[in-house]
């Protein structure tokens, strides 16, 4: 594993990463990896947490495939099928809190003060 990969959050199906030598996160989800900067992590969250299931679910519901839920990605020629469960999961990988850099104390400050 890399050493500058911090792992945000996890489930039983994914992995949410970030890589402060790329800036890259990636999200790992069954068999889908999606690797995107920070502006498009939040539009891609902002996408999915507006996805309305109950919806989709109805609309398909004569439809013989189990995932009924559509995610488009990239192109309008490329979509995702998940069931309800797979996107909540997809949904609660997103949710991560994001990481607060480490305030240094007093103590750690070695500077000698010279008043004029």
């Amino acid at each position: 594993m890399c050493e500058s990969l911090i792992i945000l959050d996890q489930s039983k199906n994914g992995i949410l990463t970030f890589c402060n030598r790329s800036k890259l996160f990636q999200l790992i989800f069954n068999n889908l990896c999606f690797e995107l900067y920070e502006w498009e992590l939040e539009a891609f969250k902002k996408y999915i947490l507006q996805l309305d299931a109950s919806y989709w679910e109805k609309q398909l519901r004569h439809w013989s495939q189990q995932r009924k839920i559509p995610i488009s990605v990239g192109k309008k020629h490329f979509i995702i099928l998940v069931n309800k469960e797979e996107l909540f999961e997809i949904k609660q990988l997103l949710r991560y809190k994001k990481p607060r850099p480490e305030l240094i104390g007093y103590h750690d400050i070695d500077y000698r003060f010279i008043e004029n």
